[in-house]
């Protein structure tokens, strides 16, 4: 249908869009960001439905099945639904040459139109400003983190990438900001548009101790708060994002404390510092990029003692490999680089280079208990960690969606 995976613009889907009548009901929050935007639209979903809201909630990509970036009400939609949908977008496109997160995007977008909900909850692709979920004007927009990822399209610094993530912004609406040193290019397309700008730090905040943790906005305040159960030193920033946009909007979608508190408590969130059940301890995390490694790295640290821990390492090619491995290399004891699938897959030698490249050279010095192995595959890695490892060592499986998504899927086929 088109000759490009990635193909940045709104002009073809915006012409579709029309043609389909299209056209979100209720209240739309659009999130945007390098790291934390999954996190943050699950917490969004999660207390939103805990308050009796009906939540539609559209995330990418997905770890094992397509439907998971659908969910409503928090159950990801059915195939027959799937395909109603698919089968109107194609009706309309009269030969558009949609890319495939176009064309997907416009059918869950519609899917969303016809579910009768109160809330809409969007995660931006890829960037912002031309991405297609942009196409949809935010009652209120999030930008979190900030880092540099996918600099071939976005740019190679953080002013650059920053600016096109602002474009979600709209004027005279709530704009979130989590990012505690906001690129000067967010804030000033933010004061250009006249957009409500939140800032962490300015507009709203958070404190904690072990056991609690307190949130202060504009002119709201929730106290004693028990931590998100996802897992991770920065998911309070992700959550004070959260409370923020919620207060920004409350005269329309007014949410209890005790709804905080439940939507905290139980939301989930495949992927994200996720740690199975069983020794040895086995991690699942999604980091695949500079940023996202280093919370990955404190995240570990904050972990407890292990006497080793095994890396599964799979990344795609165009990422920043010398970066990621930079936070992870004296974390890590024994790497086990597995290939990736596709044209931007790397391979498991190729990995084994890279680390080889950052100087770490098992059997020498320093390194002299350390130990690289490459395998075919994630699960293949896995097994092989597992093969090695005490039950008192540590299993960390990381580096990209696919990496997980890989273990994950063969969970799941051994689970049915």
């Amino acid at each position: 249908m088109h000759t490009r995976v990635i193909d940045l613009g709104l002009e073809r889907v915006r012409e579709v869009s029309a043609r389909l009548g299209l056209s979100l009901p209720g209240v739309t929050f659009v999130v945007a960001g390098t790291n934390g935007k999954g996190s943050t639209c699950a917490m969004l979903e999660s207390v939103l439905m805990a308050a009796g809201y009906r939540v539609g909630c559209y995330t990418s990509p997905h770890l094992v099945r397509f439907n998971e970036r659908a969910r409503i009400n928090g159950v990801p939609a059915d195939d027959g639904a799937l395909v109603e949908q698919l089968q109107a977008v194609e009706a309309a496109r009269l030969g558009a040459p949609l890319t495939w997160f176009e064309f997907t995007t416009l059918a869950i977008l519609r899917l969303f139109q016809h579910s009768a909900l109160d809330v809409n909850v969007l995660e931006i692709g890829l960037g912002g400003r031309l991405d297609a979920v942009n196409l949809i004007d935010a009652d209120c927009a999030i930008v979190t983190c900030i880092d540099i990822d996918h600099a071939d399209y976005l740019g190679d610094t953080r002013e650059l990438i920053g600016f096109e993530k602002a474009h979600v912004y709209r004027s005279g609406r709530p704009a979130i900001c989590t990012d505690p040193m906001p690129p000067a290019s967010l804030l000033a397309h933010a004061q250009t548009i006249g957009a409500d700008l939140w800032l962490f730090g300015r507009d709203f905040n958070y404190s904690g101790d072990r056991q609690q943790w307190s949130y202060g906005g504009r002119g709201q305040r929730r106290n004693s708060l028990a931590y998100p159960a996802l897992r991770g030193a920065n998911q309070l920033l992700n959550a004070s994002g959260v409370l923020a946009a919620l207060e920004s909007v409350r005269d329309r979608l007014p949410v209890s404390a005790q709804a905080v508190r439940q939507g905290f408590a139980t939301v989930e969130l495949p992927g994200r510092f996720q740690v199975l059940a069983g020794r040895p301890a086995v991690v699942l995390d999604v980091a695949h990029n500079p940023h996202a490694a280093a919370h990955l790295a404190a995240n570990l640290d904050n972990m407890g003692f292990f006497p080793q821990t095994f890396a599964v390492f799979g990344m795609l090619a165009d990422k920043d490999i010398d970066a990621t491995v930079a936070h992870l290399r004296k974390r890590v004891d024994h790497w086990i680089c597995v290939d990736l699938p596709g044209p931007r897959g790397s391979s498991a030698q190729a990995l084994a280079e890279r680390l080889h490249a950052a100087g770490i050279r098992p059997g020498q010095g320093d390194d002299a208990q350390r130990s690289i192995t490459c395998c075919a595959s994630p699960r293949e890695g896995l097994q092989r960690a597992r093969a090695l490892a005490e039950e008192n060592d540590r299993i960390v499986v990381f580096g990209s969606f696919l990496t997980v998504a890989d273990v994950l899927s063969d969970r799941s086929g051994q689970t049915s």
